[in-house]
């Protein structure tokens, strides 16, 4: 299964990122290899632009000994797709998506998510879109459970507050049923750009201030914080000896503190 899984997710990004290049008609995301020092490697792709400050929708698949956060001994192979986009325009908020598997020699676990972090502009017509399409990719059992995850998840613990409006997030997801795992985690995948592409069409062409932009900047300032002190991936990203530059992807071009 590992070669359909990669298969699956390499189409997945391609997706992905023809539908942000559209937005783009004069910038192609640039792309660049890597490989993993235990075996693998990944490709991340990059996108500055007029209408994307800067966007990463990037792939990786590595393979070690042993995997590196954990109790699992013997070899493990884990591979994913983890984008974020950085908007231009303050009133298009930031959005994050992650699938990722990984498999060890004892067991397997599906994770990801995506959720969205406005930058000071929230509007509920968002997110009250960005949630239904969540809700429709999962069973209502499994949408108020991964939903709550990302409540929990995404709260930036020294300010007390979300990170952003929310959305859906899970991780070690094994249910014994294989099959009904994979077909849940390629939905989340798949509906990602139904979640996001309307609300950048409404939001894209909405005037913005000099001063609409110190504010996103302020903010940007927090989601630096949470995903460098409290975000999983980031951190197992470094101690597996991932590449530093594809694991810095998520941060925003400019911030202010």
């Amino acid at each position: 299964m590992q070669e359909e899984i990669v298969h699956y997710l390499k189409s997945l990004r391609e997706e992905i990122i023809d539908g942000f290049e559209v937005f783009e008609p004069s910038c192609r995301f640039e792309r660049r290899a890597w490989e993993h020092h235990s075996g693998g490697g990944g490709e991340i792709s990059l996108l500055r632009g007029e209408v994307f400050e800067k966007a990463a929708v990037n792939w990786s698949g590595v393979r070690g000994d042993r995997l590196p956060i954990g109790e699992d001994e013997g070899p493990f192979f884990a591979t994913g797709v983890s984008l974020i986009t950085h908007m231009q325009n303050p009133k298009a908020p930031t959005v994050h998506m992650n699938v990722r598997y990984i498999e060890t020699g004892k067991r397997w676990w599906f994770g990801g998510g995506y959720d969205l972090t406005p930058m000071g502009f929230p509007r509920d017509e968002d997110t009250d879109h960005f949630h239904s399409i969540a809700q429709k990719a999962l069973s209502e059992e499994l949408y108020t459970l991964f939903s709550e995850n990302a409540r929990e998840y995404f709260t930036i613990k020294h300010w007390n507050k979300e990170r952003g409006v929310g959305g859906i997030f899970f991780d070690h997801h094994n249910s014994g049923d294989f099959e009904k795992d994979y077909a849940m985690w390629r939905g989340v995948g798949s509906t990602f750009l139904d979640a996001i592409l309307p609300i950048y069409r409404r939001r894209l062409s909405e005037p913005f201030t000099v001063e609409d932009k110190r504010r996103q900047n302020a903010l940007r300032a927090h989601y630096v914080e949470f995903n460098l002190l409290y975000d999983r991936g980031t951190k197992f990203g470094f101690v597996s000896g991932g590449n530093p530059e594809a694991i810095l992807c998520s941060m925003p071009p400019t911030a202010t503190w």
